[in-house]
């Protein structure tokens, strides 16, 4: 007890002491290290929101969604990148980059700062423009207020996509004024990831957005969608030039920071799972496109067709014409150093005895939804023990972490003329279509550095402009590689180019939106259904109206892409 009373004494004295010496209980709250919000520079928001945005498309261009619009394949983990097993798809990463850009916002308009409003707004249409191209009906007016009292802003009912995207087309002419001023106050260059405070170069990009978006609604809203690109291209203000592509630099300091087939951070194994689709590689086979060597090497080892053999195939491989005896295929590594030293490697195989063709190309890809893609053109190690040496694997730059053509595209000077000429052909002011057409390929081929052959592949007939829809949306598919985002929404909207799907595709079409995620079920269950009644489905009906095949308002009604 005595212990006890010591103790109490103390204790008491010690807190008596504790609180004589701070001036406020307030005061120990305060982190020292910290910067209160309403002390927070709008500056160190903008990187953040920028690379979210910049990464967050790339990943979806360069990996699931460059296997739906098939430019790419896997053949590892292949269901969700070729067969559109995405499950339910939670969208907390974009609303989590929109209350950020929000927070940007209050920053900007509590400090006078026009020219980062201006930012703002062209991100916050980004984002939410990108949430409606994805899902489609999605929380708008009332989303990013939870922090307000009210159920409509705990539960917020979902905006439809028209509402939605007329609000995304009403920022970004709300930022293009504020650019066109030329004025750009309180920015720190080293910042803004994109431009280093250039507010020409915003200009450019927000009236581009606006030509995307505006196409975007073409069928559905074809007045707004008209005068909205007109009036962008009279005004002379937009990307031009493929110096000009709106993208980011990768830092390759870590795997969070670099390319995301980087060879250094899993040994090469997210590399060789994805390879090219052979829908891709036969166009640009067909059409002797310079960009093929670009995205795409050979196969490490090329079949022949021998109706001599006195077997189906060669049991090992052949470097330089002479079996190499025991060997049926090398690992990855040794492959490139032995090719890397000049040695050429084949295997031989006997159609007649084989009972069937194998791909003897020099480039070969992968076709959509195989039902065992490793297993193609008769890889000799299928499953994920080594490369299939029988198939081409992407260019050798998509192992490395950072540098050159490896960045994190969001909009080029290509796709803008490319629109051009779309808007052209449909008889709208904005310039010729064959020179949209033309110049939007010259720019592709300038993106990827292989500008020189430009005047050679234009004369190709496969490729001199046809006057067709068709031709323009298969060019602009080309040239969105890594961006594929792009060429999904181009084909929901125009059926181009015609994709078929393959024997693993659970439907017949491809798919053609996410689906809402388990979040806004759980959470949000009475407004998430009203949006998810509201589909049209046709197709995967054994799976609910919230399915990957559902249309959404925007291609309702259009008899497209299916």
């Amino acid at each position: 007890m005595n212990i006890f009373k010591s103790l109490t004494k103390v204790s008491l004295i010690a807190g008596v002491f504790l609180i004589a010496s701070c001036e406020s209980l307030d005061e120990i709250n305060v982190n020292p290290n910290g910067v209160p919000t309403s002390e927070a520079n709008a500056n160190l928001l903008l990187p953040g929101i920028q690379r979210g945005i910049a990464t967050s498309l790339l990943n979806l261009g360069y990996q699931e969604i460059g296997g739906t619009v098939q430019h790419t394949q896997k053949d590892g983990w292949w269901t969700g990148h070729n067969q559109y097993e995405w499950g339910l798809v939670d969208w907390n990463g974009w609303y989590g980059l929109l209350r950020t850009n929000r927070f940007l916002g209050e920053r900007a308009t509590k400090e006078n700062l026009e020219f980062h409003n201006g930012i703002h707004l062209a991100m916050r249409a980004l984002i939410f423009g990108t949430i409606t191209d994805l899902w489609g009906d999605a929380p708008y007016t009332n989303a990013l207020k939870g922090d307000q009292i009210g159920a409509d802003f705990e539960y917020p009912a979902y905006d439809s996509q028209e509402i939605i995207y007329k609000g995304v087309i009403a920022d970004l002419q709300a930022a293009s004024k504020i650019f066109a001023t030329g004025k750009n106050v309180g920015i720190i260059p080293n910042y803004d990831l994109f431009f280093a405070g250039n507010a020409t170069k915003w200009h450019q990009f927000t009236n581009s957005l606006l030509l995307r978006y505006a196409m975007r609604i073409s069928s559905k809203l074809p007045d707004l969608a008209k005068s909205t690109i007109e009036s962008v291209y009279s005004s002379g203000v937009y990307i031009k030039s493929a110096a000009d592509d709106v993208a980011i630099n990768y830092i390759g300091a870590s795997s969070a920071d670099s390319w995301p087939t980087a060879a250094d951070f899993d040994a090469g194994s997210n590399f060789r799972r994805l390879k090219p689709a052979t829908t891709l590689i036969n166009k640009l086979l067909a059409d002797n496109d310079p960009r093929l060597p670009i995205w795409s090497r050979p196969v490490h080892c090329r079949w022949v067709e021998d109706v001599t053999l006195n077997t189906a195939i060669d049991p090992f491989i052949r470097k330089n014409g002479v079996i190499v005896n025991g060997v049926k295929s090398y690992s990855d590594a040794r492959y490139l150093t032995e090719i890397a030293a000049g040695g050429k490697f084949t295997r031989h195989y006997n159609p007649t005895l084989l009972g069937k063709k194998l791909d003897t190309g020099n480039y070969v890809g992968v076709p959509p939804a195989e039902l065992e893609p490793s297993e193609y053109n008769l890889n000799p190690t299928p499953g994920q023990q080594v490369e299939n040496q029988h198939v081409s694997q992407l260019a050798d730059v998509y192992r490395n972490k950072s540098g050159g053509i490896l960045r994190a595209r969001i909009i080029s000077a290509s796709e803008v003329h490319f629109i051009l000429a779309e808007a052209a052909l449909r008889g709208w002011s904005a310039g010729a279509a064959k020179s949209n057409y033309d110049q939007a390929i010259k720019l592709s081929l300038d993106t990827w550095g292989v500008g020189s052959g430009y005047n050679a592949f234009i004369a190709n007939p496969s490729v001199a402009y046809n006057s067709t829809l068709k031709q323009i949306i298969e060019q602009k598919w080309v040239a969105s590689w890594t961006t594929a985002t792009e060429a999904w929404f181009d084909y929901r909207r125009t059926g181009f180019p015609e994709l078929k799907v393959g024997p693993g595709s659970p439907e017949p079409v491809v798919a053609i939106r996410f689906t809402y995620g388990n979040n806004e079920i759980n959470f949000n269950a009475a407004q998430s259904k009203l949006a998810i009644d509201k589909l049209q489905v046709t197709y995967g009906k054994s799976r609910g109206n919230n399915n990957q095949w559902g249309k959404s308002w925007l291609i309702q009604g259009t008899g497209k892409p299916w």
